[in-house]
């Protein structure tokens, strides 16, 4: 069975349940406790520093290299909307072969488009 922990105000205690199904999890609920009035002074003492007075001198510059393998927009996942179109039979037949077990082409045809858009935006842009 799985266990659920409950802040009881000073220390998290196991407190064992399951889902409505009988699966078995492990849960960790922690209610936030209210910020004092201290917290809340050294946060609003924080956020009136000018950016020109922050000390960065412990922190590595970053080179080109070290950005080099970086990808923009890795975990971006852009709002998804279910539409019709219709496509010719031979560019659909065209993405399926391309797609794994013809799974993914519906993302590779988004991609295409994408792809399009990008480079049509900077020939006009």
């Amino acid at each position: 069975m799985g266990i659920e922990f409950e802040w009881d105000g000073g220390s998290f205690r196991p407190v064992r349940r399951h889902d409505e199904r009988g699966v078995n999890m492990v849960l960790i609920r922690h209610k936030r406790q209210p910020l004092t009035p201290e917290q809340i002074a050294r946060l609003q003492k924080v956020a009136n520093v000018p950016d020109e007075e922050i000390d960065f001198s412990d922190i590595p510059p970053i080179s080109a290299e070290m950005l080099r393998p970086a990808v923009r927009g890795r975990f971006y996942r852009p709002l998804k909307q279910q539409v019709t179109v219709r496509f010719d039979a031979d560019v659909i037949d065209w993405f399926k072969r391309k797609a794994k077990d013809g799974k993914g082409y519906q993302t590779d045809i988004n991609r295409a488009l994408r792809e399009y858009i990008a480079a049509h935006d900077k020939k006009a842009g």
